[in-house]
């Protein structure tokens, strides 16, 4: 997402959300163009992968926006307290993940859209937090972990860089 706002005078569940959304959109472009075998190869010792980070990151989307607050989130298929969300298993693809990803998000949005920043719901680790608090945690999340993609992504094929070029 591009801001057309002006930053002087946004609002802080705005310049939150732009903020998610930038570091979110980077995670997807650096993506693009690779192929399967790219997507799920193993690129460092304990085995990270594209396709394995987004899988986190919509597994980490569902939970600390949807589950926290109370929402609906889709039947997992893997355990992510386990860590089976930082790779695929033998019968998932990325087209699958990217899905997933997709609905992860939307229904992350639907709680941010629907929720002031003050509202408060209990963590999977039992904690009161804020969705203020939240947004916050997730811009961090999102952001750690589109670094790590633009690594993985340098080392698949040479690109680099933290947005699309215009």
């Amino acid at each position: 997402m591009t801001s057309s706002s002006d930053p002087a005078r946004i609002d802080e569940k705005s310049a939150l959300r732009e903020s998610l959304d930038r570091h979110r959109d980077a995670v997807r472009w650096k993506l693009e163009g690779l192929d399967e075998e790219q997507l799920r190869r193993p690129m460092t010792p304990s085995g990270s992968n594209l396709a394995g980070l987004v899988k986190h990151l919509a597994s980490v989307e569902y939970g600390w926006f949807c589950e926290t607050f109370g929402r609906q989130v889709e039947p997992l298929w893997f355990d992510p307290a386990s860590e089976e969300d930082m790779s695929l298993g033998p019968g998932e693809t990325s087209a699958q993940i990217l899905a997933f990803h997709d609905r992860a998000r939307a229904a992350a949005d639907a709680v941010i859209e629907e929720l002031p920043l003050d509202a408060l719901g209990t963590s999977w680790r039992g904690v009161t937090v804020s969705l203020r608090w939240v947004l916050v945690h997730m811009v961090e999340e999102v952001a750690r972990h589109a670094g790590h993609i633009d690594i993985l992504r340098e080392l698949i094929d040479g690109a680099a860089g933290d947005h699309r070029r215009s």
